[in-house]
């Protein structure tokens, strides 16, 4: 039998990551676990406890208070009837709300706080204590799992990137001009590239997928090559 392993799928945003990683984990029958949504659930959090005011600054100690404090919120993943993946905060789909440009203008600054990322890393390690997960985000293959048996390092350029990202919000009815999306694909590359704790970057063991002119069936196609050239796949119990 073989035995399970920690797929990390790490990236720029508006990749595909979580697509791939999803196909991923189909594919090997393991978890699939989005550690952006993670993130997106805290920005929720504090935008809606008022913690960002006008002018886009952040109560930080409001939002330590709130995750750490006598009943911190409790984050999860549930399986859909449609097989989906959604995120709930404290039993409520908020989904729909995380992905919205609301929130995508915040995740990286909210993300860029240490304690932030101790909470988040917190749950991630729960998680895959038992291994046979996917996951995908940032800092999965640096940072939470430096130790992954398989390391992805995702990325494409901002144009391609952006143009995928306006598509996306459109089909759930949010019409933002390509110009303005261009922009917060790049503040958002810099913040990630930029941040003090754990910043972007690839893995020095990270394999590079630029998909920028790849299906998502070239995609699995090279995963498969990987995964056939990868010698952590083939361990036995």
């Amino acid at each position: 039998m073989l035995k399970p392993i920690i797929i990390a799928v790490d990236g720029y945003s508006s990749t595909g990551k979580s697509t791939f990683a999803k196909m991923i984990a189909r594919r090997m029958g393991y978890i699939y676990i989005d550690t952006g949504a993670l993130y997106r659930a805290v920005a929720l959090l504090a935008l809606e406890n008022g913690m960002v005011d006008g002018n886009g600054l952040l109560d930080e100690e409001g939002l330590k208070a709130l995750l750490y404090g006598p009943k911190p919120p409790c984050i999860t993943f549930k399986v859909s009837g449609d097989g989906r993946s959604r995120t709930f905060v404290d039993g409520r789909d908020v989904e729909g709300e995380i992905r919205s440009m609301y929130v995508s203008g915040k995740v990286s600054r909210v993300a860029s706080l240490p304690f932030v990322r101790e909470f988040v890393d917190g749950i991630l390690r729960k998680i895959g204590e038992n291994r046979g997960v996917v996951m995908d985000g940032r800092d999965i293959g640096t940072t939470v799992f430096p130790d992954a048996e398989l390391k992805i390092f995702m990325t494409a350029s901002p144009e391609i990137r952006a143009g995928r990202r306006q598509k996306e919000l459109a089909a759930k009815g949010e019409i933002v001009d390509l110009k303005t999306v261009l922009e917060n694909i790049r503040e958002r590359d810099y913040a990630d590239e930029h941040r003090p704790v754990s910043p972007l970057v690839k893995a020095s063991d990270a394999i590079v997928l630029d998909n920028g002119d790849m299906t998502l069936e070239q995609q699995m196609e090279w995963f498969e090559d990987v995964l056939g050239r990868t010698c952590c796949h083939g361990s036995q119990d």
